[in-house]
């Protein structure tokens, strides 16, 4: 089981990593810094990849998926809705890859604001 801690200020929580070829991807990829940007109650941040978009990926998310958006390269966290959701489930702006799930209060992303320095780097 691949284990990443994700931090921001006080803010830490762990994700375990799906296995899949973007979930691949961003494991080797780490450790990464970048800026948290909000999006409701979705946080997504650029990072150094550049990874196309899977056959299985989707708009419709849970709270708790993390997610790789294409178009900006980006790192997403899911806690809630966001201004593309219908109903009480988070959607993202366009398809994403589901690569993980973040174990335990996913709250806790509420206190990470825009503009903020995150960290996601393996568990140990």
């Amino acid at each position: 089981m691949r284990k990443i801690r994700i931090s921001s200020g006080d803010v830490t929580a762990f994700a375990v990593l799906n296995d899949s070829p973007t979930a691949d991807a961003i494991w080797k990829a780490l450790p990464f810094e970048s800026r948290a940007h909000t999006w409701g109650k979705e946080i997504y941040f650029e990072i150094p990849l550049r990874l196309d978009e899977a056959a299985d990926a989707r708009d419709v998310m849970e709270v708790g998926e993390l997610a790789y958006w294409s178009p900006g390269c980006a790192f997403c966290i899911f806690f809630g809705r966001t201004p593309a959701s219908r109903g009480q489930e988070p959607r993202a702006a366009s398809a994403v890859n589901v690569f993980g799930r973040v174990e335990g209060d996913t709250t806790v992303f509420a206190a990470v604001p825009s503009g903020a320095e995150i960290t996601v780097a393996a568990a140990s």
